[in-house]
């Protein structure tokens, strides 16, 4: 038994660890709710739900907050793990602890069995001029399945008012497995004429408004915390 937390699974490797006879047990959580807020049980269909973070724990509740027309609110929550406060920061506190329910900034809707799925963080949302919402790291995980992308960040690039919010995206190719495939020589032009064919075969399956527009090239991995996610707002323009 395998249990995963910290940040989102690829679905389909949850599923290959799964075919392999190991079992995937997927949790989500904040240190601010010491720190489980849901998890997959062990005795349930994982593959058939493998997007998914679980039930709350028998001590919680989870609910959406202002959900959209697909469901997809603020994930809040609230249990006898629920923070206090953070020490001596009363203003921060009263931005997340409301009428007992803790405000998790984390995106999410709950299907009809009280699933938990994630979709993004509040702060990373993209809005379009048309008031659509884009979710980054739903397009990040297509992108990063390529195995010439090392990683990616997307992001949202102002166009001005004509045009308003469109995709962009920062990628850090796979430099080793380019190199083995097509040879040291495979300079940057090929490198960037490489990856815009990823990207173009990605937005053939997105609707309109989630197309990747602007698509940049880094050297360098993205700058990391300490659980090694990428700091998000060192990065997007």
């Amino acid at each position: 038994m395998v249990v995963t937390g910290a940040a989102a699974i690829d679905p389909n490797v949850l599923r290959g660890f799964e075919d392999f006879g190991i079992a995937m047990l997927q949790g989500y959580g904040l240190t601010e709710c010491s720190p489980l807020v849901s998890g997959t049980p062990d005795y349930s269909d994982r593959c058939r739900k493998a997007g998914s973070v679980g039930p709350a724990v028998a001590s919680g509740e989870i609910r959406i907050d202002d959900p959209d027309e697909e469901g997809i609110g603020e994930i809040v929550y609230r249990g006898p793990n629920v923070m206090l406060g953070y020490y001596k920061m009363p203003e921060e506190s009263a931005a997340v602890l409301k009428d007992g329910w803790f405000y998790t900034g984390d995106l999410g809707f709950l299907d009809n069995e009280g699933w938990l799925y994630i979709t993004g963080r509040k702060k990373n949302v993209i809005v379009t001029k048309t008031g659509k919402n884009i979710y980054p790291e739903e397009i990040e995980l297509y992108v990063n399945r390529s195995k010439y992308v090392h990683e990616s960040l997307v992001h949202g690039v102002n166009e001005g008012d004509d045009a308003g919010t469109t995709v962009g995206i920062q990628i850090h190719p796979a430099y080793d497995i380019i190199y083995e495939e097509f040879g040291a020589e495979y300079d940057d032009a090929c490198v960037y004429k490489l990856i815009k064919g990823v990207i173009k075969d990605i937005n053939e399956k997105l609707p309109i408004y989630k197309r990747i527009r602007n698509v940049s090239i880094r050297k360098d991995e993205f700058i990391k915390t300490t659980t090694k996610k990428i700091k998000r707002f060192n990065h997007a323009k």
